[in-house]
């Protein structure tokens, strides 16, 4: 006959090893780590990231205002976007309702938005659009302070563009090199996934030219990627919409939160990047600090 003491103690091993396969849409790994904090580190580089949200839906909404909310603590002064910028129908009105209105605050107070391209975006409407910040090109690169950011166009990963890659890679002299595109190289996503050929073509270039992390979307999840070769990967493309399903971890996946909206908070300052994921609801599912790769 088992024992109550026995019994419970096996309860709790089973409780344990369930929740370390947590099913999609609960939350995986560790905590957000409550010692860490944003803002307060001299001559910082603030900003925010925001993937797959324009649906104009309550939940971007809700999301636009948990942003506005955040930046009262934490004064970012622009928003990187991951593609799928809007969904459907794309015009004017649409621009108005799926982003004008759920970041107007932001707007209001001069926060700019650099965009990336994704596969529901219309590109030649969207690379003219002022407020995206793109200038007419579906792949770019700018400058603040002493980190490069580089946005690239993964629905059409050409050889012009990726020669553009390289050499700009290449001749980057500032400390910090991020990039961010649509399509993840490394996801736990449930819906897609890692793309395998991406990788194969973009990741020695990120290992060989120094960079340190990349931010994704196209999966409906927020996951951060254990660092590969150096380089941290985020999927962070939960700004609007969730999918059903969500995430089935693997080995790689550092943490991941899929039951709920989300967006992020990242500060760079010297040689460490210092992030927090939030919920739609204003809770830190992730947080933590990145070191800048060694220069090899």
């Amino acid at each position: 006959m088992v024992s109550g003491r026995y019994l419970i103690a096996l309860l709790l091993f089973l409780a344990l090893t369930i929740g370390a396969y947590a099913p999609a849409g609960q939350q995986i790994g560790p905590p957000a780590t409550a010692q860490i904090t944003l803002g307060g580190r001299g001559d910082s580089v603030k900003f925010a990231v925001l993937g797959d949200a324009g649906t104009g839906e309550r939940p971007q909404y809700d999301i636009g205002n948990q942003m506005a909310t955040a930046r009262t603590r934490f004064p970012f002064d622009f928003v990187i976007m991951l593609g799928d910028n809007l969904y459907g129908r794309q015009q004017p009105t649409d621009y108005l309702d799926k982003f004008e209105r759920p970041y107007q605050a932001l707007l209001n107070a001069g926060v700019r938005f650099y965009a990336a391209l994704g596969n529901h975006d219309d590109a030649a409407v969207e690379q003219a659009y002022p407020q995206f910040n793109m200038n007419g090109s579906r792949y770019y690169t700018y400058v603040r302070k002493h980190v490069r950011f580089f946005v690239l166009d993964t629905n059409v990963l050409d050889p012009q563009q990726l020669a553009w890659a390289e050499s700009a890679m290449k001749d980057a002299s500032e400390e910090w090199k991020v990039l961010y595109f649509h399509h993840p190289l490394y996801s736990n996503g449930d819906r897609h996934g890692s793309n395998v050929e991406l990788r194969v073509r973009l990741e020695p270039l990120f290992v060989q030219y120094g960079v340190d992390v990349v931010f994704s979307g196209h999966d409906h999840i927020y996951e951060r990627i254990k660092p590969q070769k150096g380089i941290t990967y985020f999927v962070a493309g939960a700004g609007g919409q969730l999918r059903k399903g969500g995430i089935t971890p693997s080995d790689l996946t550092a943490s991941a939160f899929a039951q709920d909206q989300s967006f992020m908070l990242v500060e760079i300052a010297g040689n460490e990047l210092v992030f927090q994921a939030i919920s739609r609801t204003g809770t830190v599912v992730d947080a933590g600090l990145l070191q800048k790769r060694p220069k090899t």
